[in-house]
């Protein structure tokens, strides 16, 4: 089964789009890590989680897949360098990189999407498209070793999606 680092926002990250996920890829035998920029970062509904490691603490080969999580506070990692740099790394590894909600403009300002089918949270499409994403309408989207999906509606079928491609 895969290691699958799950990135999430110091605050403000969307609890759905994480727990969801997490229970089903762990139900699916896979082991999840979860990294923040702080060590108990807080969801949108004051969920407090404790992060398995800081982001400066990432050593990619660790990991099979990126998964990075939604919400409004998303938007921390949008020009953020050392989340740009994982996804590159991850992608050009030939590994799965996923984002759900807000999280797909991660990608597409990490330069992931340009050409690529993309879907994101509504209010993402712009970005998205703006760096070159093909934007689709799908809950969830996969184009070669990228998976990006709309939000909490989406999350189940999002991790099953990230599921498949792992087995």
């Amino acid at each position: 089964m895969a290691n699958i680092l799950v990135i999430i926002a110091p605050e403000n990250f969307q609890e759905i789009e994480y727990q969801t996920p997490k229970r089903i890829l762990e139900e699916h035998g896979h082991k999840i890590t979860t990294a923040s920029t702080v060590k108990n970062p807080i969801g949108h509904l004051n969920t407090r989680i404790n992060a398995d490691l800081l982001i400066s603490e990432i050593d990619e080969n660790d990991y099979n897949a990126i998964l990075f999580v939604g919400g409004g506070g998303s938007s921390f990692y949008f020009d953020y360098e050392p989340a740009h740099r994982l996804a590159k790394q991850f992608y050009q590894s030939g590994k799965l990189v996923s984002a759900i909600c807000a999280a797909p403009s991660i990608l597409a300002n990490a330069g992931l999407l340009n050409g690529k089918l993309a879907t994101s949270f509504p209010s993402q499409q712009k970005s998205l498209e703006q760096k070159g994403a093909i934007y689709s309408v799908k809950n969830v989207q996969k184009d070669g070793k990228i998976i990006t999906a709309k939000g909490p509606n989406a999350a189940e079928e999002f991790a099953e999606k990230i599921n498949e491609e792992l087995n």
